[in-house]
């Protein structure tokens, strides 16, 4: 729906409020949403529910002499007034907006003729924005997480691109230090078996079956022992950029943690942060005065054996993230880092940056189902679904948009079974082809002028349904912005596709009236551009035939 009319009404509101004297602070309170149920109008606001309480009155006494109020200033608008048929108090107290259908008749014109420019926002203004996800350490394939966090991510990132952000996709690579180390070792030791020998393989090594295959690569070309760490990681990262081209995430930047060390930039953010008083000494480590900015106790960067901790790069790096010109960053993380979040927000905050330039988005598990049974991983052992299994079960188009069918802060279920079924059941393939359906559609009859089409002729309820269903879109992608995430856009798809399908249906596209038919040509190409642009952002294909 037009960002216009939804800016026009709220500001309306807020001016009523403001002339009515209603408590300071609500004007800017006020929300317009879509009805669940659109038999009670095209918007709806619930201020008056949230004014009931300071005012000691019902809810629908002052949802009464606001509607009173929204009359008299509609009625002295009269291009509004055109548009908004009426305003209604209904249920509990909320403001409901009916809208005349020559408004929707408008909309859907604009977004024929348009395209996806009549989509687009502006949103980002050029804001540059850096999304960091996925940053899997390179000492095994990736897993099922690590597979939601890059649909996560990705999809995320197409959305602030289309809003008007200037987007980078940033994966931090740490290719160096102790897990490095253990991964080196874990090849030595399977090496070394391969040679017959039958050494003691501790508990937190790595055990997987990959493991022999590096091992059996390293034996072969002489890797020397020093340099296993280095090699493995290496050749599990080439492992790991396949999966991931394969699924269709691509990045701007892989940031390696071994660059960052020998570039010096570690050594400046401590000096940094020594000359402003937050690094002191105590039982011979070094550490961060991170309680100075809410985290619940300082922490230790350099330990006292001249080590670094985790947490020293992880400083470097952020502060080295708006050193680059990036005015917003976002992390995709697991929900293992949670704790993790008042540490880098009290580093961001040290260097002089706003925190709330930082968002730490945790991206919540998976859990793989076949055949109805959970399968069950061990990271370490190599007992774990990997996104490559994944892909190569239900494909691409299917794992990503299960992996985005849940919000980011709830736990996933990811049914192969029904990732794999060419029904309505599985909502990938029931989005899909509602998108070919119109395609197949539209292949057999001629281009028309979208200028000429006179959607007046549209009446039916579903047909009505669908044009709104249409213009729900931008808000959609405002609410997956504002969250940071694009769950939102995956539920918005498959209602889309239910309005479509309901339509198709029911009522005949190519009828014996030419004008009918133009119309509902029209209607059901502006539901393809939808469509098409909804799976782009969502990073899936958009098949013309099924």
């Amino acid at each position: 729906m037009s960002k216009d009319i939804q800016e026009d009404l709220l500001d309306l509101v807020r001016s009523c409020l403001a002339g009515a004297e209603f408590p300071e602070g609500f004007g800017g309170e006020v929300f317009l949403d879509f009805p669940k149920d659109r038999r009670f109008g095209d918007l709806s606001t619930n201020i008056a529910l949230k004014l009931s309480k300071p005012l000691k009155r019902p809810p629908r006494d002052v949802a009464g002499d606001l509607v009173f109020l929204i009359r008299e200033k509609i009625a002295a608008f009269p291009e509004m007034a055109r548009l908004v048929s009426q305003v209604k108090v209904e249920g509990a107290g909320f403001i409901n907006f009916y809208l005349q259908d020559e408004y929707f008749y408008g909309e859907l014109k604009n977004i024929l003729v348009r395209g996806k420019e009549a989509l687009s926002g502006a949103a980002g203004k050029g804001m540059k924005v850096l999304i960091e996800f996925v940053s899997a350490n390179p000492t095994g394939s990736l897993s099922v997480a690590h597979a939601r966090q890059a649909a996560v991510g990705d999809c995320l990132a197409n959305i602030l691109s289309f809003s008007g952000f200037q987007v980078q996709r940033e994966y931090y690579l740490n290719d160096e230090g102790n897990q490095i180390n253990i991964l080196g070792a874990s090849v030595l030791l399977r090496m070394k078996e391969l040679r017959g020998e039958k050494p003691d393989f501790p508990e937190n090594y790595y055990q997987g079956d990959y493991i022999y295959e590096i091992a059996k690569i390293a034996a072969e070309r002489k890797i020397p022992e020093d340099a296993l760490g280095d090699f493995a990681g290496g050749y599990i990262l080439d492992i790991i950029k396949r999966e991931l081209d394969d699924f269709g995430v691509h990045f701007d930047c892989w940031y390696s943690q071994k660059e960052l060390s020998a570039s010096g930039k570690i050594d400046e953010a401590f000096r940094i942060l020594k000359e402003k008083g937050f690094l002191y000494e105590q039982d011979g480590a070094v550490w961060f005065k991170s309680s100075a900015f809410g985290d619940d106790k300082d922490r230790v960067i350099i330990k006292s054996d001249g080590s670094q901790t985790y947490l020293a790069p992880d400083i470097a790096y952020h502060h080295d993230k708006f050193i680059r010109g990036f005015s917003r960053l976002i992390n995709l993380w697991g929900p293992d880092h949670h704790g993790y979040i008042p540490r880098i927000k009290a580093a961001v905050e040290a260097f002089g940056h706003d925190p709330k330039d930082l968002e730490v988005v945790i991206v919540q598990l998976a859990t793989i189902f076949r055949n109805g049974q959970p399968v069950q991983m061990s990271t370490r052992r190599g007992q774990y679904i990997t996104l490559r299994e994944v892909l190569d079960e239900v494909g691409a188009d299917a794992a990503r948009f299960f992996f985005l069918m849940r919000r980011t802060s709830s736990h996933l279920d990811f049914d192969l079974e029904i990732a794999k079924k060419q029904s309505a059941e599985n909502p990938v393939f029931y989005v899909q082809y509602a998108h070919a359906r119109i395609c197949s559609i539209l292949r057999s009859v001629p281009e028309g002028d979208s200028e000429k089409i006179d959607f007046s002729r549209l009446k039916e309820k579903e047909e009505l349904g669908l044009i709104k269903k249409l213009l729900e879109f931008q808000t959609t992608l405002d609410i997956c912005r504002i969250t940071t995430d694009p769950y939102m856009l995956t539920v918005y798809l498959q209602e889309l596709s239910e309005s479509f399908h309901k339509f198709y249906d029911l009522h005949r596209v190519l009828n014996q009236d030419p004008d009918l038919t133009s119309a509902r040509l029209g209607l059901i190409k502006g539901a393809k551009i939808v469509l098409s642009l909804g799976l782009e952002l969502l990073g899936i294909s958009r098949p013309e035939k099924m």
